[in-house]
């Protein structure tokens, strides 16, 4: 047996790796995407009063803090006795600006960072060229607007949070601070940035650009890793329609059959289980009813604009319209239009921006409410990646004694390794030379996801730990493992 071993894997937030292994023939055996990275936060968070939560949990990551942070704050809402509708209006509208400002970032920081160099150059390209730099020397103008997108959704993050990275704004019960009226202005009006039109007007040039894109390549876009799965998100109470900060759990097979019917967020306990391997510290969440072999799911912009029933914004709808004609209604279980699917998101977010920044309630000073005391809380958004779950149980001094993670990037850990097993069977199984550019199609495949491969690890238990001694030319004197 042989084996090929990718490690890392490149431009994805966290560390991961690749194994192959193949015959004498270079037929493949197997594969498996490892997240190697150790993570302890379900552990060590217990015994700390629960009004921590929503600052320490946005230390699991620096690319999606404020999505940890605000789930973790709708958690604790209940521990204080308040569903999502009980906050006040200024509220909950400061807290989906910050959620719509950090997604639109961190889409704005995939798709132009990380995936461009793939599309733009071509998976064979020269891995020197694979890079946002080249990207900002042959496509300037494209970049340049990439860069400043980012920036606007940091900027949104850092007036209500204090800074662009581990801000607070959430509180039990609210948030800690109104909007001023300069600061809405300087999203609107300001000649420091621009505004939030543009961020409207280049979202759609760049959708434009992304279906020219799909019309030039649509074979390898069709065919490329696409495989049936589930697929889960959030969508609207009151009618299906997408929703990113609450509402209720929605999931449908590869062929459109409802898996989860709307439940209600307090509920997904009884749904779901997470099931896992020694090859890897991320777990494999799935259906209790279906079972751990069928019952998976996707989650992410894919799995969102395959189970909603609309967008409730006119131009971000019109794009959902022109996607879901892709394939003619039905399910989209195409792997690489996850990229298509995150830039109408993207839309979304820039319109929302907007109507929350001329809603004169953010300029209120009506920002806190109590209810009566609880011992568990449950907070369910749409992270950019995808379904995120915080879940804390408490004790009556205040102290979490029990916290359970399920983050977007485990919901996707099966969908990742059946991509990587799509592309080492129909691209390496066989093949007499297998090439740098075969090798990183597998990595195309998983950045899909926009995997945030840190977020995602909780395992507990005893760490393998190999240690190498090397001498000074390099030989290997002694391997040391726990």
């Amino acid at each position: 047996m042989k084996k090929i071993v990718i490690d890392p894997v490149t431009r994805v937030e966290g560390h991961g790796k690749v194994t192959i292994t193949l015959d004498e023939n270079n037929n493949v055996q197997d594969s498996q995407f490892h997240i190697v990275e150790f993570r302890g936060f379900e552990r060590f968070i217990q015994g700390h009063p629960y009004w921590e939560a929503p600052v320490m949990v946005q230390r699991l990551c620096g690319i999606c803090p404020v999505s940890h942070h605000l789930a973790a704050a709708k958690a604790i809402d209940q521990i204080v006795g308040l569903d999502p509708d009980d906050l006040t209006l200024p509220a909950q509208k400061i807290r989906k600006l910050l959620h719509f400002g950090q997604v639109f970032q961190s889409h704005a920081l995939h798709f132009f960072y990380l995936a461009s160099p793939d599309l733009l150059f071509g998976v064979n390209a020269d891995p020197a060229k694979r890079n946002v730099a080249e990207v900002a020397i042959e496509h300037m103008d494209l970049a340049r607007k990439g860069i400043l997108m980012r920036k606007f959704g940091q900027e949104v993050i850092r007036v209500i949070a204090g800074k662009r990275i581990h801000g607070i704004s959430a509180i039990p019960g609210g948030v800690h601070k109104k909007i001023l009226l300069q600061e809405r202005d300087y999203f609107l009006n300001s000649k420091e940035i621009p505004s939030v039109d543009a961020m409207i007007n280049w979202s759609k040039e760049i959708i434009d650009f992304m279906k020219d894109y799909h019309d030039a390549n649509k074979t390898w876009l069709d065919s490329f890793a696409k495989y049936p799965s589930g697929h889960l998100g959030l969508v609207k109470k009151e009618n299906g329609f997408l929703e990113l900060y609450d509402g209720n759990l929605r999931a449908l097979d590869g062929n459109g059959k409802v898996t989860l019917n709307d439940i209600p967020n307090e509920d997904y306990i009884q749904y779901f289980s997470e099931g896992v391997e020694k090859w890897s510290y991320l777990k494999f969440p799935y259906l209790n009813h279906i079972g751990k072999e069928t019952g998976w799911n996707r989650v992410g912009p894919l799995a969102r604009l395959n189970v909603c029933n609309g967008i409730e914004t006119p131009l971000a709808e019109e794009e959902r319209i022109i996607f879901k004609l892709s394939t003619n209604g039905e399910v989209n279980n195409m792997t690489m239009y996850s990229h298509w699917a995150r830039l109408i998101e993207m839309l979304y977010c820039a319109e929302m921006m907007k109507k929350l920044l001329n809603d004169a309630d953010i300029l209120s000073n009506d920002l806190v409410r109590k209810g009566e005391r609880r011992n568990e809380g449950i907070g369910i958004i749409e992270a950019p990646r995808g379904t995120l779950i915080h879940h804390y149980q408490v004790d009556d001094k205040d102290r979490i004694t029990r916290c359970n993670l399920i983050v977007s990037t485990t919901h996707n850990n099966e969908a990742m390794n059946q991509a990587v097993k799509w592309v080492v069977q129909n691209e390496i199984n066989g093949k007499k030379a297998i090439t740098e550019g075969m090798l990183n199609q597998v990595e195309v495949a998983i950045r899909a996801y926009d995997p945030c491969l840190s977020c995602a690890t909780h395992a507990l238990g005893q760490m393998p730990l190999d240690v190498l001694i090397l001498d000074h030319t390099g030989t290997q004197i002694q391997k040391i493992t726990r």
